[in-house]
């Protein structure tokens, strides 16, 4: 598998209720001063941890008709990330978000774009999927990718869940 590309994954009542969450003043966002790498000097973003298997969170029920969907064998990570605008794209490093060496076989990323804007996910090979609101993309994490920020709108944002298929 390369990589599979969904739009209008989630039904639009049930996306617009996740993107109010998303976009609205309710949620916290966390300021991290890198996005790939610890080095990334000046790159940052804001993150929102919804859950990580080592350490629990707010759970992902709120994702449950997500996992209806997907119905992963076990869920290792659901991770937001926020970027700024910039004033010119601005290209992150390429990486995988996780690696877990019990998830080497079958370990799958999944990215939900929030909201639609001029930036984008791109992979090794030069392949890129653009940042559209609703849209779905899922990729074996093993496979090298790399985000950008967007010029057109105030925020890029997208949920990353990270999680094993069979």
């Amino acid at each position: 598998m390369k990589h599979e590309i969904i739009d209008n994954f989630i039904h639009p009542n049930e996306f617009q209720k996740l993107q109010i969450l998303m976009l609205g003043e309710d949620l916290p966002w966390y300021f991290m001063d890198n996005i790939d790498y610890l080095d990334d000097e000046d790159k940052f973003q804001f993150t929102h941890n919804f859950y990580d298997q080592d350490n629990g969170g707010a759970g992902p029920e709120i994702f449950d008709f997500i996992f209806k969907e997907l119905k992963p064998k076990e869920l290792s990570r659901i991770k937001a990330n926020l970027i700024p605008r910039t004033a010119k794209i601005q290209i992150g490093r390429f990486h995988t978000d996780q690696n877990l060496r019990r998830f080497a076989k079958g370990q799958t990323t999944s990215i939900l774009y929030m909201n639609s804007n001029n930036g984008y996910t791109e992979f090794e090979d030069g392949t890129k999927v653009e940042s559209v609101a609703n849209r779905f993309l899922t990729f074996p994490t093993q496979m090298q990718h790399r985000g950008t920020s967007c010029t057109d709108k105030k925020v890029r944002i997208v949920i990353n869940f990270n999680y094993l298929m069979e």
